[in-house]
């Protein structure tokens, strides 16, 4: 199974005040590259379902915009607030929605599995994944306004990473095969 020469990449973090997007290139086997990142600013509309429309209308647009192959998400936390965590997968699934109204394939991932792709610690802070992003991605340096979108780059960054597959055309199934596939990230 070969990869295709080229993939685009659109990563999310859901929110509720703010949604974190980065959109990535991948050409070939090791190559990713930032194409954009930004937000949806959403804490201007008061009306929670109003919210959901700008998420899935600028999702939408995205999508259109960049015509990414996959969609990688992050999925939410279990919170102690129950109301939050409901609000925020009702933003998960709207933007969850707005790709496949496109037939865009979604992948979800969990926060502490994105983390650990991007640092190396599944308990790394926003600031830790943004310095590695900036590393990986060989960009300049992001800045506290954009922690939100680093956060949606390191969901796409994190789905490049689970896509990748070595000479055969098998997934890296072990630590030793992704090592072997990557000595770029040994340290």
């Amino acid at each position: 199974m070969n990869q295709p020469a080229e993939r685009i990449i659109l990563g999310i973090d859901p929110g509720t005040s703010v949604l974190g997007y980065g959109v990535v290139k991948a050409s070939g086997k090791n190559k990713v590259e930032l194409v954009v990142l930004g937000v949806i600013e959403l804490k201007k509309y008061k009306d929670h379902y109003i919210k959901l429309k700008a998420i899935y209308e600028r999702v939408q647009q995205l999508v259109d915009e960049y015509l990414p192959d996959d969609v990688a998400i992050e999925a939410p936390f279990f919170g102690k607030n129950v109301q939050s965590m409901l609000k925020l997968g009702r933003a998960q699934g709207v933007a969850m929605a707005a790709a496949l109204s496109r037939s865009v394939p979604i992948f979800e991932y969990a926060p502490r599995k994105i983390k650990l792709a991007i640092t190396g610690q599944g308990n790394a802070s926003k600031e830790q994944v943004a310095i590695m992003l900036q590393s990986i991605l060989k960009t300049k340096e992001f800045d506290a306004k954009t922690l939100d979108a680093t956060d949606g780059l390191a969901a796409a960054v994190c789905h490049f990473y689970q896509q990748k597959f070595d000479v055969d055309g098998k997934r890296a199934s072990s630590w030793s095969d992704f090592i072997r596939n990557n000595p770029e990230r040994v340290k």
